[in-house]
């Protein structure tokens, strides 16, 4: 009845209806109908023969009918092609099938009949399936086989979905455990691979990018579990997919980039550590051909790779190579014009920027040192909008590492422990004059006076200096807010009063401009604030040599003079006297230096200062306001406790007179 049906859908479902009946009857290895010993052969034979037929009237339906109905017919034939298929399954469940059998009949008939059926359905489809319901090491065994006859297909056939599907399942096989690894060693399945995709690829010139990609992505895959130390065998895969693009600048197809990224990332995933990453000369050369948002992508993926491993870069030539790779988080690219980022966004990938460049470490003087040259030639190349975002950390981050070396080298001779952090502060200097052209003077004034501590604690006294004459320049030439004068001047004086290296004549010229700046503010309370700030920088407690009672005292009779002048201008312009709270502050600093035995400070100034305080604030014309008054209560409480403590301490403060004010 088969031979006679020459129908192609009768014939199809009457040997569909043979197989089905036949598959528990086929004289098989330990079959009740196993006979002779040629009977398990028989059994390959009619499963063979059946299938060959089958496939064969099912790519004959695809000629039959006119041609407007092609698709109807295409869609009929995909339904039917499971009656096909079982013929493969069936044959994957012969027990007489062993290697040698599938090795030398099994699987040559069946890629004979596939490749010379000239049908793209069939032969996408019988592919999947012989790769499917046949063991891995059969796969691995008759791999150049198998290879060998895909670039025969039609060019039509979507061969990087077969030969995807046949890396996978080696892949997992290969995972599954290590001895079976010395097989894919002896067959030598990477190299078998690899020139099977090139012949693909050459066959199939119209083969669009993402598929090349796609490609090259699955081979990259395997390579990783089969092979994860051969580097040659990733660098090889990047450099042919490298060369398979050549020409074609950068990609547009958004497959295509995405594939690119998931090739460039699989590396990442596997070996969990930049370093080997950089090994791979054809990686950045990849990196090159995505467009700018994608490459943003990448390099945000390496970054946080980075970032999540905890992975120190330790030399010059990784920082060239990494930030080469980085470059689209660090520089103004050309889509930067058209195309503004996300605020947030921005922030954050300026934020993953900055933790890279504190990850940045070597033990070795000169070459941390040529590690920051190389950070600071990439980042400023960022334009106006990044600089301020990786700058500060490259800073601290050389700081902290300029400090850790004085450490270190204290019991070096002088001139060799100071002639390396002086080359340190000298790029640091050419860093922040870089901010220049941003231009945020604020930033650049914190920074050098960051390197003016960092130049104190090295017992550097020229650099310090320098770095606060350039602070100062920067205050009266770039700092004209108001509010931002304020913040720089305060930031002037707990810097400066936190310094030991300077000599009497320097430290003596960077105060006087200090008190000048404070007195020069906009408006008078916050002269006051400033000029009572810097009564601290003539008395610190840990340096004998910087205990000058008078001007402390000449600070605070200053700053009262301009709180005076404060209310009365308060009183000329509102009609009333305004609030205290300068008064208290003052009075909190006269208490503060009383305690610390400054002479000139002095219980008769205390004294008075509270009796002024308490006629201001009983007087009509004084504005009310609680946080004074709850303020000045806190101090005069503060007195009372002191008085309590007994001692040296209360015997000191018994001659204040204080009574807490009701009003």
């Amino acid at each position: 009845m088969c031979r006679s049906i020459q129908h192609p859908l009768r014939g199809l479902f009457l040997r569909s209806y043979l197989s089905q009946v036949s598959r528990d009857k086929l004289p098989d290895i330990g079959s009740e109908y196993e006979g002779d010993a040629d009977t398990a052969m028989d059994a390959v034979e009619f499963v063979l023969q059946n299938f060959t037929e089958m496939n064969k009237l099912w790519v004959r339906m695809q000629h039959q009918g006119p041609a407007r109905e092609k698709e109807k017919r295409e869609k009929e034939r995909s339904e039917l092609r499971d009656l096909v298929g079982k013929n493969l399954h069936v044959l994957s469940q012969i027990e007489a099938i062993d290697l040698d059998l599938y090795k030398d009949m099994v699987l040559p008939r069946v890629l004979e009949q596939v490749v010379n059926c000239k049908d793209e359905i069939a032969q996408g489809y019988l592919m999947d399936c012989i790769i499917q319901v046949f063991p891995d090491e059969y796969h691995l065994q008759t791999l150049e086989t198998l290879l060998d006859a895909c670039p025969q297909f039609q060019p039509s056939v979507d061969i990087k979905t077969v030969l995807a599907r046949l890396m996978e399942r080696l892949s997992n096989y290969a995972a599954l455990s290590a001895e079976v690894l010395p097989e894919f060693f002896q067959v030598e399945a990477f190299t078998k691979l690899n020139n099977a995709i090139g012949k693909v690829i050459e066959a199939q010139e119209d083969m669009p990018i993402a598929g090349v990609v796609t490609l090259y992505a699955s081979l990259l895959t395997f390579t990783l579990h089969v092979h994860p130390d051969r580097l040659d065998y990733v660098d090889q895969i990047l450099g042919a997919c490298v060369q398979k693009l050549s020409g074609k600048g950068k990609l547009k197809d958004n497959k295509a980039t995405k594939q690119i990224v998931a090739l460039l990332s699989a590396p990442l995933g596997k070996y969990k550590d930049i370093d080997t990453v950089l090994k791979l000369s054809n990686y950045p050369h990849l990196m090159e051909y995505l467009d700018d948002a994608t490459s943003k992508v990448m390099a945000n993926v390496l970054v946080q790779n980075i970032l999540k491993n905890k992975t120190c870069i330790s030399t010059a030539e990784k920082v060239e190579a990494l930030f080469e790779l980085m470059k689209a988080l660090i520089r103004d690219l050309d889509e930067d014009v058209n195309d503004e980022l996300d605020v947030d966004d921005f922030k954050e990938e300026q934020n993953s920027v900055a933790r890279l460049i504190q990850m940045l470490h070597n033990d070795d003087p000169e070459e941390m040192l040529k590690m920051i040259c190389a950070v600071h030639k990439h980042i400023l190349t960022g334009g106006p909008k990044r600089l301020p975002c990786t700058i500060p950390p490259l800073i601290l981050n050389s700081l902290k590492f300029v400090r850790r070396l004085h450490s270190h080298d204290e019991n070096a001779p002088e001139d060799e422990a100071s002639a390396m952090p002086e080359k340190f502060f000298q790029i640091l200097n050419q860093i922040i004059e870089a901010l220049s052209i941003v231009p945020v003077p604020e930033l650049a004034l914190k920074l050098y006076l960051e390197c003016a501590e960092a130049a104190n604690d090295s017992d550097l006294e020229p650099v310090a200096y320098e770095f606060f004459t350039q602070a100062y320049m920067l205050y009266e030439e770039e700092i004209s807010d108001s509010k931002a004068q304020v913040t720089a001047i305060h930031l002037i004086i707990g810097t400066l009063q936190r310094m030991h290296i300077f000599g009497v004549e320097n430290r003596d010229t960077l105060t006087h401009k200090a008190t000048g700046y404070s007195a020069k503010l906009l408006k008078k309370p916050d002269q006051c604030r400033a000029v009572y700030a810097c009564s601290h920088l003539f008395w610190v407690d840990d340096q004998d040599n910087i205990k000058d009672g008078e001007r402390v005292l000449l600070c605070l009779k200053r700053a009262l003079r301009i709180a005076n002048a404060a209310q009365q201008m308060s009183t000329a312009t509102r009609g009333s006297s305004g609030s205290v709270l300068l008064f208290i502050e003052i009075l909190n600093k006269y208490l503060y230096f009383f305690e610390k035995g400054v002479s000139q400070i002095n219980v008769a100034s205390i004294q008075s200062l509270i009796e002024l305080i308490t006629t201001e604030m009983q007087s009509e014309n004084t504005t009310a306001d609680p946080a004074a008054d709850t303020y000045f209560a806190s101090t005069l409480r503060y007195i009372q406790f002191q008085k309590d403590k007994g001692g040296a301490v209360g015997e000191k403060f018994e001659p204040i007179r204080h009574q807490v004010i009701i009003k």
